[in-house]
């Protein structure tokens, strides 16, 4: 990209989230803010800042007559699109308090939220997603009203049963009045974030206005951002850190935002959007990791020495330009192996990428190495949801994959006890709605913030080592983490899930779910039934198993080995309850799940 121009909107101009989205109206009225793919018209429809305005403003007038008062709270249950930003801003504009919901959440975890939160006002995707949801909440909630976006035959049954309901389309007016600037405080509650906790009930995390936008700002002097850039959006709004970085950020800078048609099609949607920026997990990276290794084995030789040594210069240069290795002969040759390896898979994602930013779970260093290696600039970061969500982040310039970056502007941190990182942060949490006694113990008397993360610092950059409650100490008083073991055991094809067990025990074992992919090939391969659901007992497939973990970890120390295992090819997931909405396991109802399995491991 070329002729990039900065177009940063200040805290002191945005002061609330909804002052932020009509400063940008103000600014670039006529330039694409959002699109999205309408599955009706199979066509992408894109909106200006000015047409989301007028939008917001009608949905500004009907959410005014549902007789709420400042400070309510309003839910949202909608895949990523326009309305889901336009019921936002309409909302914080009346000075009403969002929570948002995943749509792939359970019903009676989105009951509790929603009877916690005491939501008066709920904006649903379909009348499908109602249907789960309606058995568990009662009429006598402080539910009020529930907005079904999407029209369909069953919405209509569903108004004859229940008064709350409403389409969308009949509950809004034709046009609404213009959209006025608030004279707020810009500390006053904006959202509460309910994190998916992996163990107990979710918490409401309470985030102010300038809470985000100052997390969003700080972000911008860390990572550049244009008015030119175009945003991929894929993970849920509902999840913090794209809420953040790939809603409220782009909105600060002007950068225009699409919203992916899905999962299974963001291969196809990136080369359509050629996007510039994308906001990822690392379970991406592995699976189109996973994807060029079995393209890779089932090549040449030749080819797969390409593939290696391309990665091995580009990475080499890498270092080097960041000044942690001396210049090298082969990096003559790194423009040929850029055309005839790199380029081709750049192409794949869309070829324009200028930053691709890696969070909400640790990035395997061997994943980092093989994408910067072919020039796609991986930034892995680090933050929570309590902290609106960064913390910190690499750059283009300092970029240290086996870290989390260093520290935005205006974040203190230091090392507490058990090396744990507590920070000082603008973007620190209000608390936990309806739960002090959790607010303290997160947030001590001194203001700093218990992040809970084992870290050493060096040279500014945040190495997480470990997660205090999730070290497992073996009984000869080895201490592992094993989030690394399970992280470095995913990267085989094979696995699609991993969870290492040892607390108090003399050695480490294995819960592993098959991937999807590749499971009828190994059934074949194994003589076994490709239907069967749960969990595999096979010898001679036990012992492959154990032998493909041991090649994975084979770089970690003695004492981290894996003896035994349960396999199995049902796939831990938020319907059967043992994995958060956000995607990260539930060990305990695992743990519990397998109990059985897992002591006969130990006999």
């Amino acid at each position: 990209m070329t002729n990039l121009t900065t177009d940063i909107i200040n805290l002191e101009e945005a002061n609330t989230l909804d002052g932020l989205f009509l400063t940008r109206i103000s600014r670039t009225p006529d330039k694409e803010a959002f699109r999205a793919y309408d599955r009706f018209t199979k066509k992408w429809i894109s909106y200006t800042w000015q047409a989301m305005g007028e939008q917001i403003s009608r949905w500004r007038e009907a959410i005014e007559k549902e007789d709420l008062n400042e400070g309510d709270r309003v839910a949202i249950l909608l895949r990523n699109c326009a309305e889901w930003i336009i019921y936002d801003q309409a909302s914080v504009n009346l000075g009403l308090v969002l929570v948002p919901l995943y749509t792939d959440d359970n019903p009676d975890n989105i009951s509790y939220i929603l009877n916690d939160a005491n939501v008066k006002l709920l904006l649903i995707q379909d009348a499908g997603r109602w249907k789960r949801l309606a058995p568990v909440i009662s009429k006598e909630s402080d539910l009020k009203r529930v907005v079904i976006l999407e029209d369909s035959e069953a919405v209509a049954q569903f108004k004859k049963e229940d008064t709350r309901i409403v389409l969308a389309s009949e509950w809004l007016p034709e046009t609404g009045k213009p959209l006025q600037k608030r004279d707020a405080d810009g500390h006053a509650l904006a959202s509460i974030v309910y994190t998916s906790g992996t163990t107990g009930k979710p918490k409401g995390v309470m985030l102010s206005h300038l809470n985000m936008l100052s997390i969003a700002y700080n972000g911008t002097d860390l990572i550049k951002i244009h008015s030119e850039d175009v945003f991929l959006s894929f993970l849920p709004l509902s999840h913090t850190l794209e809420r953040t970085g790939g809603y409220y950020l782009a909105v600060m800078a002007g950068a225009s935002v699409v919203y992916s048609r899905s999962i299974a099609m963001l291969g196809t949607d990136l080369q359509e959007v050629k996007p510039t920026i994308l906001i990822s997990v690392p379970r991406i990276f592995e699976k189109i990791y996973a994807k060029i290794s079995d393209q890779l084995a089932k090549g040449s030789a030749f080819k797969r020495w390409m593939f290696h040594t391309a990665v091995n210069i580009g990475w080499a240069k890498f270092e080097h330009e960041q000044g942690r290795e001396r210049w090298q002969f082969h990096f003559l040759f790194a423009p040929l192996f850029e055309k005839l390896v790199a380029s081709k898979i750049q192409q794949k994602l869309g070829g324009q990428m200028r930053i691709i930013i890696s969070g909400g779970a640790p990035l395997s260093p061997e994943i980092a190495k093989i994408f910067i290696g072919l020039g796609m600039p991986i930034l892995q970061g680090y933050g929570l949801t309590e902290t609106s969500p960064v913390i910190s982040v690499n750059t283009l310039e300092k970029n240290d994959p086996k870290s989390v970056g260093i520290a935005l502007p205006k974040i203190t941190t230091k090392i507490g006890e058990n090396n744990e990182l507590l920070v000082k942060t603008p973007g620190a949490m209000q608390g936990y709605w309806n739960n002090p006694e959790a607010t303290k113990e997160v947030i001590d008397e001194a203001g700093w913030l218990h992040t809970g993360d084992q870290v050493k610092i060096e040279n500014e950059f945040i190495y997480i080592t470990g997660r205090i409650k999730d070290i497992l100490v073996l009984s000869n008083g080895e201490k592992v983490p094993p989030a690394d073991m399970e992280m470095a055991i995913v990267l085989d094809t094979w696995f699609e899930q991993a969870m290492v067990i040892g607390e108090g025990k003399p050695y480490m074992v294995a819960l592993i779910v098959f991937s999807e992919d590749e499971w009828s090939n190994i059934a074949k391969e194994y003589q076994l039934d490709a239907k069967q659901k749960g969990i595999i007992e096979d010898k001679k497939l036990n012992s492959a198993v154990i032998k493909r973990i041991r090649a994975q970890l084979s770089d970690f120390p003695g004492y981290a080995k894996i003896r035994k295992v349960v396999i199995t090819s049902e796939a831990w997931s938020v319907d059967n309850g043992l994995m958060t909405p956000t995607m990260k396991v539930k060990r305990p109802q695992v743990l519990k799940k397998y109990a059985t399995e897992i002591d006969k491991m130990y006999l």
